[in-house]
């Protein structure tokens, strides 16, 4: 497994030779940074950079996924390389697990199952109360007959998750902003959420699954609802607990890694390197896997989802979401 690269700095990203080079100005001089292209998996781009159709050649046949984010730290696409593994088989059995009401239900219950789970224990060990709450929408989702009743369980859920937060974290939140974040903690939340989906939609490439068929999400013309899908059991284990460890260990600042502009509050450029040195550092993090009986990093962790719901659609063993048990 390659590296992740994030670039942070303005500038030109092209082809040369067999390397990749990053050409930017810092103090006025212009700076060349070189990497060894068998080195990198995927490559974030939080900077204004240019590059060529040359360039995307050469990324493409060396499977390399792109990720773009704009000026506010928003996620606005990928550059997803002609898939590498490719199975009609298995897209068959997406595409029936899709169309059949039944099997589409049971997946998706599945997935809002995860995320609830996950994101009730982040909070189980403090001392709520509304944890039994909680639960009982783990109880709801099995009785839930159609797609938008389970999102609509995973929604209560999450209001009950979300109302500990101030308390958590001693900032104000008044529940969930997008497009623009309002606060500060729904700042730290979209990136962090951006940065989560970017990652599955990577670990995804290298699978046989078609990103674009999913179950709890609607398949749509411009994402890869099927990433949108498993980034839901990740989120409250790869995105929340650094905020908690952010705030809670004082290392980020209301007042310094904050910008307010467009009618939003946004993470500036020293805030998203905080959260992101923290980010990579927790993906390279391990935890002894129960049934593997070995160290498994927590980026490995999505890899393996996605081999078990290749599983499940292949009819070979039942899918069981990752539940967070440390």
């Amino acid at each position: 497994m390659g590296r992740n690269y994030y670039i942070f700095s303005s500038g030109r990203i092209k082809r040369r030779e067999n390397t990749i080079l990053i050409e930017y100005q810092k103090n006025g001089m212009q700076q060349r940074k070189f990497i060894p292209v068998e080195n990198v998996d995927q490559i974030f781009l939080l900077g204004e950079v240019d590059l060529n159709s040359k360039f995307l050649d050469f990324v493409a046949k060396n499977n390399i996924v792109l990720h773009f984010f704009n000026y506010y730290g928003y996620y606005t696409g990928s550059f997803y390389p002609r898939e590498k593994f490719i199975s009609g088989e298995l897209l068959v059995r997406q595409v029936e697990h899709y169309l059949n009401v039944e099997k589409r239900l049971t997946l998706a219950r599945k997935f809002v199952e995860g995320a609830i789970h996950n994101f009730k224990r982040n909070i189980e060990k403090r001392g709520f109360d509304i944890t039994d709450k909680i639960s009982e929408y783990l109880e709801k989702i099995k009785y839930a007959r159609t797609v938008p009743e389970l999102m609509s369980c995973e929604a209560h859920a999450r209001k009950l998750y979300y109302s500990t937060w101030e308390k958590i974290t001693g900032w104000p939140f008044e529940g969930r902003s997008i497009q623009p974040p309002l606060n500060e903690l729904n700042a730290l939340i979209s990136f962090g959420n951006s940065l989560t989906y970017s990652i599955v939609l990577k670990e995804l490439y290298y699978t046989h699954l078609n990103p674009t068929i999913s179950y709890l999400h609607e398949p749509g013309t411009k994402r890869f609802s099927l990433a949108l899908d498993i980034a839901e059991i990740f989120k409250p284990m790869f995105v929340d607990r650094i905020i908690f460890k952010l705030i809670n260990l004082g290392k980020i600042d209301r007042k310094k890694h904050f910008l307010q502009e467009a009618k939003g509050v946004f993470l500036n450029e020293e805030g998203r390197k905080m959260f992101i040195e923290e980010f990579e550092s927790m993906l390279q993090q391990t935890i002894l896997h129960r049934k593997l009986k070995r160290k498994i990093k927590y980026q490995s962790l999505i890899r393996l989802e996605a081999y078990k719901i290749i599983k499940h659609l292949l009819g070979e063993d039942e899918y069981r979401p990752l539940k967070v048990w440390w």
